[in-house]
Parts: structure tokens; sequence; C-alpha cells
């Protein structure tokens, strides 16, 4: 009885003690996977990644099926649906992904989806062990991955860091060397002169670590050249 069981559920045709087990194990790994991500607080979490793991497997069943079951075919071609899943996928990735005015955020959610889809067909297809290892392998990507970049300081953002200063400023090189000296290279600048008021305002594009003392820096720029504001943001703004 267990020996026909086991039988079904790693033979290569379609049955349904095989297909059920195979539903149930790509929930299981796509949930494992959508745990971490709602952890860091991503709208695509456990219902999410469980449901697109699932649907990935089922897309394979039905391509196996098919072949199988209406042309008689043991050597049919079971990857004519399951291709259109991992293209098709990317329009859920790209609905993970938020551009916000110079910042994109959800990029590891969105391939965290199109692998979640890949192992529903890996599953689909029986190949189990290699669908855990792989889930094994992306919680640890997810998880210890981030710690050693936190750990040794990898992590670099994109910012912009705005200036504004009274009257018409002739030299920015004191502001310059004040950032450059907290470890945050520049990348481009940008200024506006408004003869009017006066004020001039500089636009920095930088790159940083998160161990930058934000406001130990803003005092150094404010004592420098007594600045009426300064920002640092991801927004453009002249």
């Amino acid at each position: 009885m267990l020996e026909d069981i086991y039988n079904q559920i790693i033979s290569p045709d379609v049955n349904l003690i095989g297909a059920i087990t195979k539903l149930v194990v790509s929930l299981v790994l796509g949930a494992i996977i959508g745990i971490e991500r709602r952890r860091k607080g991503q709208k695509a979490g456990l219902r999410t990644f469980a449901l697109i793991s699932m649907g990935a497997t089922l897309a394979m069943l039905i391509s196996i099926y098919i072949p199988q079951e209406y042309m008689g075919l043991k050597n049919g071609d079971p990857g004519r649906i399951a291709a259109q899943v991992v293209s098709g996928v990317g329009f859920l990735g790209a609905g993970a992904i938020i551009q916000m005015k110079g910042s994109v955020r959800g990029l590891t959610t969105a391939a965290g989806i199109w692998m979640a889809a890949c192992i529903g067909l890996a599953v689909g297809a029986g190949m189990y062990l290699i669908s855990v290892i792989a889930t094994l392998l992306i919680i640890f990507i997810l998880v210890n991955i981030e710690r050693i970049e936190q750990r040794y300081n990898f992590l670099w953002e994109s910012k912009i860091i705005r200036v504004k200063v009274h009257g018409i400023l002739d030299d920015i090189q004191p502001i310059r060397d004040i950032i450059e000296s907290n470890d945050i290279h520049i990348s481009d600048e940008f200024m506006k002169y408004d003869y009017e008021a006066p004020h001039t305002i500089v636009n920095f594009m930088v790159r940083s670590k998160n161990s930058v003392n934000v406001p130990a820096m803003f005092n150094a720029i404010k004592e420098k050249i007594n600045a009426i504001s300064i920002t640092i943001t991801n927004e453009m703004n002249m």
C-alpha cells in the first residue's frame, strides 16, 4: 500500500496522489519564501508566493497531462505551457517593483516571485530534492547575504544632498570637501541661482553607506557656509 503510494508520488506520469503531493509541496516551499518577504514588510507575502508556486506547479502538471492523456504521448513537449509561466510571471514581478522618483524598491521581491514560479515548475516536474534545495538557498540569500552586507557595510545607496544658502554661492568646493570627508562619493552636481531672492540651491548626486553620520555632516556644512536648509532625499528638485 505505502509502496504503491510512493510510486505514484515519484511517477513522471500525472496521477491524483502525485498531483496533490506536488501541489502541497509547492505550497509549502512558496509559503516559506513568502514568510521571509512578509517579515521584511513587503506586500507580496505568504499567500502570494504560495499561490505563485502552486500555480506554476499546476501549469507544469497540465503541460505533462495534455500530451499524456489526449495525444497518447509519453514524450510530449511539457515545456510549452511551462515556458509561458516563466515569461508571464514577469507581470507579477513588475507589479512588485515600485519606482519612487529616483529610488527603486521591490527588485528582490520581484526576483523572489520569479524564483517561486521556477520552484513550482520544478516541483510539478517531480524534482522534489532540487526544489527543496533551491528554496533553502533562496532563504539563505534573503536572510544571510543581507546580514553579511550589513555587517561589512556593503550597502551603498544613491541619494540627493540638497543645500540651500543665502546669496549667490561662488565656490561649492567647501561643501564638496565636507561631503567627501564622510566617505560619500559625489557622482554629479546641479546648481540653481535665484538672483531675485537671492538664493543658491546645490544638488549633489551621491552614493553613500548606511554608516554615515548625517546630522554631524549637516552641522559641519551649516557652520561652513551658513546654509538655510540641508536635505538628503531620493528626489531631484531644482
